[in-house]
């Protein structure tokens, strides 16, 4: 049968139904594919709208072909965030260096604009994403899954299987649906994962840090700028997306263990943090003040999820809810919206069994290769030691110092006061990478860019998801994501 003719028979025989659980980015982008390949699809979100706000992430590499397809490419570089320096300080709030966050991320300025990396904000990315899909897809707010029930089916040889005829779905909010299939895109912490295959903890994997993430008064004039603190396994950051007046503030600090009963009570949570950064110097004080009134507060330890499979009979997992990467890598977005596509064009013209296992076949390895960047502890821009800290600003001043600022603003934020305003609720963070991979590489302006910095900067990730990542398992990868590119004819 033509490639043709199997898409013709996809359009004119009955609609299988499915649901998503998630409306981030891989739900979303998930519910687009699956809604182009004849699929009749139902979001469901706990969440009253599609959460706007949030850090700025990364889309890049393979991803920026994704939603290029989705056609929201335009959108995005309209909202792509323009920063244009990182300041790194000292204990004692003395600067290092200063330097052209393009430079620092191994990104090169004025690249041709529909190859170039893109930095969003999250509210911008899920926004896009919702556009794009919200009138063919139904979504119900203000509600999530509380049950799953996949009937058991037994074979003639007397074997049972959650294969089935379907999905039998409870809501929270009482309702009940079947479905012929149902995808888990609900994050780190995923309650499909957990009621298919067991509690996070046998798939957890902890990369030796904490961190917290919140909104603060913008009293220090920052504009299209990061500020960050460090000591030996502590880092303290401001952001500055914009001109707004507000601030991205984030707190990050190298923990043995991880603090699993304090996460789940929010003073403890406060308390926690604050202990860390107890003799802090710089702005710490004041953002620690700012932290315990915030009320868009995040705070998780440093994580990725690793399984070893993600699907169980007619139910399977995407993004964060299979193989989160961390925010270390820079690459769970882009990671998100890939595995999304791949997910949704495995099963454009198979059933549930063969294309999840396409699914998995095609994507495992550059999961893997994507989360393999990071170690436990070993995060460039969170030096654990003196010795790395040094070491890590010495290479910093080798890129160079920007000039001064043109206006009077110092160099030092001024003091921030103890109350806030406003702000948003994305919990994204800023990505930082790992100085295990390491390539050869100029930097954006000609010079000799420092090892450290080659291919894993580490502001904004690895630059995995851009460039040919080498190996079999990759060009396997390749060649199939081509593939699916090439097959795709419009079926708008």
């Amino acid at each position: 049968m033509t490639r043709t003719n199997q898409l013709t028979d996809i359009r004119t025989a009955p609609r299988r139904k499915v649901l998503i659980s998630g409306a981030g980015i891989a739900g979303p982008a998930l519910a687009f594919w699956l809604n182009r390949y004849g699929y009749a699809v139902t979001v469901v979100e706990k969440a009253g709208t599609p959460r706007s706000g949030g850090y700025p992430i990364d889309v890049r590499g393979t991803a920026l072909e994704v939603v290029r397809r989705m056609g929201i490419l335009p959108q995005l570089r309209d909202a792509h965030v323009d920063s244009r320096r990182f300041t790194f300080l000292d204990g004692d709030g003395g600067e290092v260096a200063s330097v052209n966050p393009h430079t620092v991320g191994g990104s090169v300025e004025g690249r041709d604009p529909e190859v170039r990396d893109l930095e969003v904000r999250r509210g911008d990315l899920t926004d896009a994403l919702y556009t794009a899909v919200r009138d063919d897809v139904e979504f119900l707010f203000n509600d999530s899954v509380e049950t799953l029930d996949q009937p058991v089916q037994s074979s003639r040889s007397g074997r049972s299987s959650r294969s089935g005829h379907g999905v039998d779905v409870t809501f929270r909010g009482g309702g009940r649906r079947a479905f012929d299939m149902v995808f888990g895109a609900d994050g780190l912490h995923s309650r499909t994962r957990q009621s298919l295959f067991g509690p996070e903890e046998r798939f957890h994997r902890y990369l030796g840090y904490c961190f917290a993430v919140f909104t603060m008064p913008n009293t220090f004039a920052l504009s299209h700028e990061i500020m960050m603190w460090n000591t030996p396994g502590r880092a303290a950051a401001l952001y500055a997306v914009g001109d707004d007046d507000t601030v991205h503030a984030f707190l990050n600090f190298a923990r043995p263990e991880p603090p699993s009963g304090a996460l789940r009570d929010p003073e403890a949570q406060r308390d926690l943090v604050a202990a860390a950064f107890a003799d802090a110097g710089w702005e710490v004080p004041g953002m620690i003040a700012a932290m315990r009134d915030a009320d868009d507060l995040f705070i998780d330890v440093v994580s990725q999820i690793r399984m070893p499979r993600w699907s169980s009979g007619r139910v399977a997992l995407v993004g964060d809810a299979a193989y989160a990467p961390s925010f270390l890598t820079g690459q769970g977005s882009s990671l998100a919206l890939v595995g999304a596509y791949m997910l949704a064009g495995s099963l454009a013209d198979r059933d549930h069994t063969a294309g999840f296992a396409a699914y998995e076949h095609h994507t495992r390895a550059f999961v893997t290769m994507n989360q393999e960047q990071i170690g436990e502890g070993d995060a460039a821009l969170f030096p654990t030691t003196a010795r790395a800290l040094e070491q890590r600003n010495d290479m910093l001043r080798d890129l160079g110092t920007m000039p001064p600022r043109r206006d009077d603003r110092p160099t030092r934020p001024s003091p921030c006061p103890n109350s806030r305003s406003g702000g948003d609720s994305g919990h994204a963070v800023p990505s930082v990478a790992s100085t295990r991979t390491r390539q050869a590489a100029g930097s954006a302006d000609g010079r000799r860019t420092p090892t450290w910095c080659r291919g894993t900067p580490p502001w904004r990730g690895t630059r995995c998801g851009a460039r040919p990542l080498g190996g079999a398992a990759d060009r396997s990868f390749a060649r199939y994501f081509g593939s699916r590119l090439n097959s795709e004819v419009d079926q708008k």
